[in-house]
């Protein structure tokens, strides 16, 4: 599959959709079609931008579109806020794990703990204040999502620590997805918060858009393919060759 659109195409039809998606919300147009039809939309958009990068590092991008196609369906699950909360809920849960699993095979689990603790400290204060508005049935699933986010966010940060290729536009959407998340959940659990639909949709895109990024670009990719050392098994150190 040759998708041809360029990055910068790209960037602009998501920003086209990801402003139609926002600009449903009541505060805006009060026009939920248009939720339905560009929020999956711009989704789309950043799986096809992924899918045209990586060609050099095949594990990571499988694990990396993996992640995108379940974001995918949690966003559509999320399209019905009540009835879809739990399986969209589930849906990105694996996402994040699908993550967790690519960027391991560039840097092992953990292998900077700061990172760690400090998303560990993070998402112990968003805890404390939304546990309380969290109902008794979803308390066990929000856990486990936050354990596996923070886990996410935390390994890219390692990524970008130990000096891997694009390892800093890693960290900065794992941090993006955290944030995205906590106004998500604050929405949700503490009380409504202003133009929420803006804040929690663009920081979402904007982290979906730099996970992507993380995979090589094409030109590098077809470079390293095109190398006689391509044909043997590379380590992590390897990876850092391309940027």
């Amino acid at each position: 599959m040759t998708l041809r659109a360029s990055p910068a195409a790209l960037a602009a039809l998501l920003l086209g959709c990801a402003s139609l998606a926002i600009a449903s919300a009541p505060w805006a147009l009060n026009l939920p079609w248009l939720n339905f039809v560009f929020k999956p939309l711009a989704t789309l958009v950043i799986i096809a931008y992924a899918w045209g990068r990586g060609l050099s590092e095949p594990l990571l991008r499988r694990w990396v579109v993996a992640g995108l196609v379940l974001s995918l369906g949690g966003d559509i699950a999320l399209l019905w806020p009540e009835q879809g909360f739990l399986p969209g809920l589930v849906s990105f849960l694996l996402a994040h794990l699908c993550y967790l699993w690519a960027f391991t095979r560039r840097q092992r689990l953990a292998a900077w703990w700061p990172a760690f603790a400090a998303y560990a400290l993070i998402a112990a204060a968003v805890l404390s204040q939304l546990w309380p508005g969290v109902p008794g049935p979803l308390r066990g699933p929000v856990l486990a999502y936050v354990l596996c986010l923070g886990a996410m966010a935390a390994q890219a940060a390692v990524l970008w620590r130990q000096g891997e290729p694009r390892g800093c536009v890693l960290a900065v959407g794992g941090a993006l997805f955290m944030l995205s998340d906590a106004l998500l959940a604050t929405n949700k659990f503490a009380g409504p918060l202003p133009l929420a639909s803006l804040w929690v949709l663009s920081s979402y895109w904007a982290a979906q858009w730099c996970i992507a990024t993380g995979l090589a670009p094409k030109a590098a990719s077809l470079t390293s393919s095109a190398s006689p050392a391509s044909s043997t098994p590379q380590s992590p150190s390897a990876w850092r060759g391309s940027r």
